[in-house]
């Protein structure tokens, strides 16, 4: 039997040596830029495939170390310990009938991506998202015939469910999945939770957050917030540990593969375990062998340290395989490897004790914004009407540009909340609240909850606000305009790329000052037309600053090219206090400045334009008068070009890889009439050439 006691200082001291800086002190502990900041020492390294199956320990330190309301570990569990003993006592005895309830926990699931259309990743499927609500419920449930079901004695129906949200937080119907785009590839665990969090949360007393994305740390699985106790009663619910409240996870471990080849799934960890530990977590449960000091490539076990449940047996380290082993022998029972707060594999786990469910119910019972949801509504059905169509705005990621000046493509969203088919809608919109700027129609067929992407052509010389909102559904007035706060409108802003630099050069220079973690970063130069022409990275990590790296550029004559630098952490490569300073430059042949040095890059990615104008800056370039309409096109569209220019050459259209589709003489007017309809959706470049000079435009087929 477990002994069970409150943290000793010496797990304290262990703990919070998880967040030292220094060097390794065994083959269990790994010096590793992590999500939490660069050159910490990490402890609990799967060393089969170099995995962190779980960092809710470590961020859950970073936590206090934030906000000095939030309770200490001991000071949680002595909040805790009698309470759960309270409900201990009334569940084992025979006089006083407990009631047997079902706990049902509203969840949202924002699925954060970078543009991607859905299924690419990191923006998995609404399928994958299911797929995990019900793994979650095989678990927590210990339900027969599922791979959550058990025999043991002490295995336990927690009596906890999970629903996808079936209402918004402004009363709107959804279907529980939130899709947010932003202007970064991937995350660190800062980041989410000065970003995404903020941003992204649905009110905590009412819904359960999940977040699906792409970490930064690829070694990285997941992680959860802890639940606080209820003496801090001054706590702002809004602010601080509310609006960070959650569990998270890598986007290839959410969800479970069920023999679908379209999910996005790591090959080791695809049973959708690590969101059942990370809600163990979520719900007030420890590590089963109490996160103590225990170090198995040295054979060394803590069997002191507890997870507060008597009927785990106590575990001298994690494991990391499927497995019979009795790490602490003078303890009663072998380590419980098979349950779902170790590190086993997925196929491993299948267990939740009956202390455990005690620890759980006791934190559903009484720990803030979770003994609210047991109440929430939020997952039940509000009544739906057949027409009712939803637009939101996606974030515009453009960097730079070589396309047409004074223009941006924004995307718009638009999903079915109706119960009839979705299959046309019409659509205005307004910039900076003005007049309306034109209709757009859409035409599709959506089911209940789908949705699809459409694009929206604009013509501006400033930065601004899109407004989108929904005229007609199916041909009548949408049903659900008289709602206090309608999901007729969305509203976003755009940023116009600025125009491309010209330069009288072909000849430059590039200079890479790395910082000390050169694995992180990488860049690219591709034409307007996508094709790249040059590469690197990522580079050697260095535990010095290393030596300036100067590449030589020979481009053709004009010619527009987009440069774009990156970072997998998402914090550039300068102004490092331990990891060095860190820069790039560009510069032409004459000296001309294209990138300083004196600029930092401090996110995950930044693009410049310019452009090898050597005939200098002249009229056919630089003009805005020469466009295509309608842009998007379907089956054609017509190259406009001023008089004064005459004919141009010939013109050629390029894939967004760069890949030359087709080229055209042009020896009459009819020639500016190009053909679309033999190419598939998406977005393509079409470059224009006039005596040397080109003029590279950017259109989309629908």
């Amino acid at each position: 039997m477990k002994i069970t006691f409150p943290i000793s200082s010496k797990i304290l001291i262990t703990m919070c040596f998880l967040f030292l800086l220094g060097t390794a002190f065994s083959q269990g502990i790994k010096t590793s830029k992590t999500s939490f900041g660069k050159s910490l020492i990490t402890k609990k390294i799967n060393p089969n495939n170099g995995l962190i199956r779980c960092s809710s320990v470590e961020y859950e330190k970073m936590l206090q170390e934030k906000d000095p309301k939030r309770l200490t570990d001991e000071q949680f569990e002595a909040w805790i310990t009698p309470l759960v003993a309270k409900y201990k006592a009334m569940r084992t005895n025979s006089k006083i009938a407990v009631p047997v309830t079902i706990d049902t926990i509203p969840v949202v699931v924002h699925v954060i991506y970078n543009g991607q259309a859905i299924g690419v990743a990191p923006n998995i499927t609404d399928a994958q998202v299911q797929s995990q609500i019900t793994v979650l419920n095989q678990d927590y449930r210990r339900m027969i015939g599922t791979k959550g079901y058990n025999n043991k004695l002490v295995g336990a129906d927690t009596q906890i469910q999970f629903v996808l949200a079936k209402v918004d937080p402004n009363g709107n119907p959804t279907n529980g999945i939130d899709r947010v785009s932003f202007c970064q590839k991937s995350w660190t665990v800062t980041d989410i939770d000065a970003i995404i969090k903020p941003s992204t949360s649905w009110n905590p007393l009412y819904y359960m957050n999940m977040w699906s994305v792409k970490f930064s740390d690829s070694t990285l699985l997941g992680y959860a917030q802890f639940p606080n106790s209820s003496t801090l009663q001054d706590l702002n619910t809004n602010n601080g540990a509310a609006n960070t409240d959650g569990v998270v996870s890598n986007y290839d471990v959410f969800g479970i593969s069920q023999n679908n080849s379209t999910f996005l799934l790591n090959s080791t960890y695809n049973l959708g375990r690590t969101m059942t530990h990370e809600v163990g977590h979520w719900l007030g449960l420890r590590h089963i062998w109490g996160d103590g000091s225990g170090d198995e490539a040295n054979n060394s076990p803590d069997c002191t340290a507890t997870d507060y449940c008597d009927d785990t047996p106590q575990a001298g380290w994690e494991h990391y395989t499927c497995g019979t082993f009795d790490t602490c022998p003078s303890e009663i029972g072998d380590d419980m490897t098979e349950n779902y707060m170790d590190y086993t594999p997925d196929s491993c786990m299948n267990i939740f004790t009956v202390n455990q469910k005690d620890r759980m119910t006791t934190v559903m019972n009484n720990s803030p914004r979770r003994k609210t949801l047991k109440t929430s509504t939020k997952s039940t059905a509000i009544p739906l009407f057949a027409n009712d169509a939803e637009v939101k705005i996606e974030t515009n990621c453009t960097l730079a540009s070589c396309s047409l000046p004074n223009q941006i493509i924004q995307k718009g969203i638009i999903y079915n909340r109706g119960t009839a088919n979705l299959t046309k809608a019409t659509l205005k919109y307004t910039i900076d609240g003005g007049a309306n700027y034109t209709n757009y129609n859409w035409t599709g067929n959506l089911a209940t909850n789908e949705s699809a992407t459409f694009p929206i052509t604009i013509n501006t010389s400033t930065n601004g606000t899109i407004t989108i909102s929904v005229l007609t559904t199916n041909g009548v007035l949408d049903e659900r305009t008289n709602i206090k706060i309608s999901n007729n409108t969305a509203t976003g802003t755009f940023t116009i790329p600025p125009s491309p630099s010209n330069y009288m050069d072909t000849n430059y220079t590039f200079n890479l000052q790395l910082d000390k973690w050169g694995s992180e970063t990488s860049w690219t130069l591709k034409t307007g037309a996508g094709s790249t022409v040059r590469q690197g990275g990522s580079y050697k990590d260095d535990t010095n600053l290393p030596a300036l790296k100067t590449f030589t550029w020979g481009l053709n004559a004009n010619e527009c090219y987009i440069f774009t630098i990156k970072d997998t952490m998402g914090d550039g490569i300068c102004c490092g206090v331990t990891d060095g300073d860190g820069y790039y430059e560009i510069k032409a042949s004459d000296g001309s400045i294209v990138k300083s040095k004196d600029i930092s890059f401090t996110s995950s990615t930044e693009s410049i334009s310019f452009s090898t104008n050597t005939l200098g800056n002249s009229a056919f370039e630089t003009s805005n008068e020469i466009f295509m309409y309608p842009n998007p096109t379907k089956t054609s569209f017509k190259i406009e070009i001023p008089s004064v220019f005459g004919l141009p050459d010939n013109y050629a259209i390029y894939n967004s890889l760069g890949a030359k589709i087709s080229e055209k003489q042009v020896l009459n007017q009819s020639d500016l009439m190009v053909n679309t309809s033999v190419l598939n959706t998406g977005i393509y470049f079409i470059t224009i050439e006039k005596e040397g000079a080109k003029k590279t435009l950017q259109f989309i087929k629908e």
